[in-house]
């Protein structure tokens, strides 16, 4: 559906966290009346009617994944089940009634305890800014099965990571700069590189708005039994700590919860 230039300029001008959503509703009402074209009236009459009722709309959480029907085209790990279980533990947490008793005035989207997942560490779900931030992972190592030198690690790795020992044409692989994508397992026909540890990593504390702050990742791959854990501990946490809706980001930096010793500790 066509949109005329001043329409265009409205809608950039509402926040992202909603843009989507009030965007597909001013092309649905536009197309229930008959018309073709968007224009600037049809989007301040929908964005005022979406507006009002947004708050029938706010649960109190929110769950984001970056992969459609037809999946991740880069999985490092599969987050399917971990994401039900996800959202199963947070419907049954009620912080839309939690934030209700904190928050002054009407709980608005920008409240709610924000989660995403990744299966890959390209990220498209945005995991560094959310309050918990998921990302499928697959570490790779090296096995005794000889490598016949083709280099198609080497050429697969966007980090470079993975690198030959000039003097004996060994691979190795620097696990500092590897971001277990393991884009590498895949393209090696000979087993030399393989699985070591198929899980997730984890990043808690990232947020946007005036004071904005990347997620701060926890050491390690965790599996989906602990990431999980880690799920319920933040929002323990979260629980305990926010007074007045403050997010988990600010409330998480102040306690200076650095590892997931750090968390729990303070998680009690």
């Amino acid at each position: 559906m066509k949109w005329v230039p001043e329409a265009e300029a409205a809608i950039k001008k509402i926040p992202f966290f909603v843009r989507k959503k009030v965007r597909a509703c001013v092309e649905n009402e536009a197309a229930a009346a008959g018309k073709e074209t968007v224009s600037l009236a049809d989007v301040k009459a929908t964005q005022t009617r979406f507006m009002a009722k947004m708050s029938s709309e706010v649960k109190g959480y929110q769950v984001d994944t970056c992969f459609g029907s037809s999946g991740c085209p880069n999985p490092a790990n599969n987050g399917n089940s971990l994401l039900k279980k996800i959202e199963k533990f947070l419907e049954k947490e009620d912080l839309l009634g939690f934030l209700k008793q904190r928050v002054k005035g009407d709980v608005k989207f920008h409240h709610e305890f924000k989660v995403t997942l990744a299966e890959c560490p390209n990220a498209c779900s945005q995991p560094q800014i959310k309050d918990i931030g998921i990302i499928g992972a697959c570490k790779p190592s090296l096995t005794d099965e000889t490598c016949t030198i083709c280099e198609a690690c080497i050429d697969e790795c966007k980090e470079n990571a993975i690198s030959l020992k000039s003097e004996s044409n060994i691979l190795k692989i620097d696990y500092n700069l590897c971001l277990a994508c393991g884009k590498c397992i895949e393209v090696c026909p000979t087993g030399t590189i393989a699985s070591d540890i198929k899980g997730f990593r984890v990043q808690l504390g990232g947020k946007l708005g005036r004071h904005p702050k990347l997620a701060k990742e926890l050491p390690g791959i965790y599996n989906e039994g602990e990431v999980l854990s880690i799920v319920k501990d933040c929002i323990a946490f979260y629980r305990q700590n926010s007074k007045h809706g403050e997010r988990f980001a600010e409330i998480y930096y102040q306690s200076q919860a650095g590892t997931k010793e750090d968390l729990w500790k303070y998680a009690g």
